[in-house]
């Protein structure tokens, strides 16, 4: 019966590793991913007024380009983005190594 409850921890801890590598890669994903969005956006916004395709990405790459150097330029914004990140990966090792102490004490 130990082997099966040592399983079933290292499997919810498997888990739970899974679920936190998720969070953090969506996380850095999204902060990668979001100024390319706007630009996708700005396009379309420009397309629905009549600009064409690519006199609308001469646009919105400058004016997104603009905005992400003023996110930039404000102080401490992107050092409190990078410590959220950092915060969310320690969070995940410290709850999966959590894990290896019940299953030690499981295994008795």
């Amino acid at each position: 019966m130990k082997k099966v409850n040592v399983a079933v921890v290292r499997l919810i801890q498997f888990v739970v590793f899974v679920v936190f590598t998720f969070i953090v890669m969506a996380y850095f994903g999204a902060i990668i991913l979001l100024p390319l969005d706007a630009i996708s956006l700005l396009i379309k916004l420009m397309g629905a007024v009549g600009l064409h395709g690519f006199i609308g990405a001469l646009i919105a790459v400058p004016a997104v380009g603009y905005l992400v150097l003023m996110a930039y330029k404000t102080p401490g914004l992107n050092k409190m983005i990078i410590e959220t990140g950092l915060d969310l990966i320690s969070t995940g090792k410290a709850k999966v190594e959590a894990f290896n102490a019940i299953a030690s004490d499981v295994k008795g």
